[in-house]
C-alpha cells in the first residue's frame, strides 16, 4: 500500500502527524504500507507552517510545492499543476487528504483525474454556509473520496444524506486530538508568558481570522472594543493571525490590557489555552481543543461545522454580531459557563485505526 500524504496549511500538520507515526509504526512492525508526505506551500509563514514539522516530530515532506500566496483561485490552480507532475512522477494507490484547506480539495481533484483513490480524513462535517471557502473545499472533497474517516456520528449522518455507502464511512475519532493527548507534557511556556505576569485563569485567549471578524476595520474595533470592555481587566492575549495584522494595525486598537503577539507554535500555544480562563476566537479546531481541556470557549461565529463541541463540549456560538460578547462573557465570569464533556472516540487513536482500515486495502 502507497500512500501520498497531504499538508498545506497549518491545521494540517496537527493531522497528519498522528497518521505518520501510525505508519511508522506499522513499517516496524513489518505491515506493508508506506507514505510520501507533500507539502504544498499552502502556508509558508515559518510560525504557520516550518515549525509544526520540528514541534510535532514529523519527517521533513518529501517535497514542497511551494504554491504559497494569490488568491483562491489562483491558488488552487498552482497548486494543481505541482500535484498532478508530482503524482505523475510518484504514483500510488491512495492519496491521503485531511481537513478542509485549498489543498486538500485541489490535490482530491487532480487524484481523481489521475484514477487515484481518494481518502478524506474529517470528512462529513458541515457548516452549511456557502461563504466560506472551507465548505466549498469539503464538499468538493466529500463528492469525490473513496473513504471517509469521520470525528462524529453527526458527520456519519452527512455523508449518508449525501449518498455516500455504508462501507465508505469510517467512524475513527478525531486526529487533532490524538496530537493534542500525545503533546500534552510537552507544552511549553511562551517567553512572554512571565514578563506579562500571566496567571492561571487569569487571562483569556483571542484569536481571529474570519473575514467576517477581520476584514472590516470598522467591525474588528467593534468586536475587540466590547471584548475588552467586558473581561474585568484581565489581559487579553491575541496571536494575531497574517491576514487580520494589517486590518489590525491601519483600525489603530489599542489597549493597555490587549497584548499582541506573533503566531505562536503548536506546543506554546497550546499551553496558553490549557492555562487560561477561556478563548474568545473564531476557529474551528482550536474549539475541539479546548472541548478536550475543558477550557470555556466564545466562538464568534454564526454557524460551526463541529455542533458536537456545542452539544457535548464546552463551545458556545456567540454569533458575529458584538453586541452578543458581553451578555456570553457575563455568563462567563458569573460561573455559569457549562463544564462539558468529550465526544465518543477523541481518545487519541484514531490514526491507528485509519492506518488498519487503510491496510485493509
Amino acid at each position: 500500500m502507497k500512500t501520498t500524504i497531504i499538508a498545506g496549511a497549518r491545521p494540517n500538520f496537527m493531522k497528519i502527524a498522528p497518521i505518520v507515526h501510525a505508519i511508522q509504526k506499522a513499517q516496524s512492525e513489518g505491515k506493508d504500507i508506506a507514505y510520501r508526505l507533500v507539502h504544498t506551500g499552502q502556508h509558508y509563514d515559518q510560525k504557520m507552517s516550518e515549525t509544526f514539522f520540528e514541534e510535532l516530530r514529523i519527517p521533513q515532506p518529501d517535497t514542497n510545492l511551494g504554491c504559497g500566496g494569490g488568491t483562491q483561485a489562483e491558488q488552487t490552480a498552482h497548486i494543481m499543476v505541482a500535484f498532478e507532475k508530482e503524482l505523475e512522477a510518484h504514483p500510488c494507490d491512495m492519496v491521503l487528504v485531511v481537513g478542509d484547506v485549498t489543498s486538500t480539495m485541489a490535490c482530491s481533484i487532480v487524484a481523481k483525474k489521475l484514477n487515484t483513490k481518494v481518502a478524506h480524513v474529517e470528512a462529513g462535517i458541515r457548516s452549511w454556509d456557502l461563504s466560506m471557502p472551507e465548505e466549498i473545499n469539503r464538499m468538493v472533497t466529500d463528492a469525490l473520496a473513496d473513504l471517509y474517516f469521520t470525528t462524529s456520528e453527526v458527520a456519519n449522518a452527512n455523508l449518508r444524506n449525501l449518498g455516500a455507502k455504508p462501507g465508505q464511512i469510517h467512524f475513527v475519532g478525531n486526529v487533532m486530538i490524538d496530537t493534542l493527548l500525545a503533546n500534552f507534557d510537552r507544552f511549553r511556556k511562551p517567553d512572554f508568558y512571565d514578563s506579562l505576569g500571566l496567571q492561571e485563569r487569569q487571562y483569556i485567549v483571542l484569536t481571529l481570522h474570519r473575514p467576517a471578524n477581520v476584514d472590516e476595520a470598522e467591525k474588528l474595533t467593534a468586536t475587540i472594543r466590547e471584548i475588552m470592555d467586558n473581561v474585568h481587566d484581565l489581559p487579553v492575549i491575541f496571536p494575531i493571525h497574517p491576514r487580520t495584522a494589517k486590518v489590525f494595525t491601519e483600525s489603530g486598537i489599542a489597549d493597555e490590557n490587549l497584548h499582541i503577539v506573533e503566531p505562536l507554535g503548536y506546543l506554546e500555544f497550546n499551553y496558553l489555552v490549557r492555562h487560561c480562563k477561556a478563548v474568545i476566537t473564531d476557529s474551528g479546531g482550536i474549539t475541539e481543543e479546548t472541548t478536550v481541556m475543558g477550557i470555556p470557549c466564545l466562538t464568534l461565529r454564526d454557524n460551526t461545522e463541529r455542533p458536537e463541541t456545542c452539544t457535548i463540549g464546552t463551545n458556545e456560538l456567540v454569533g458575529t454580531d458584538p453586541k452578543a460578547i458581553k451578555p456570553a462573557l457575563d455568563r462567563l465570569f458569573s460561573g455559569q459557563w457549562k463544564k462539558g464533556g468529550i465526544p465518543a472516540l477523541w481518545d487519541g487513536k484514531t490514526a491507528e485505526r485509519i492506518v488498519e482500515i487503510l491496510l485493509r486495502g
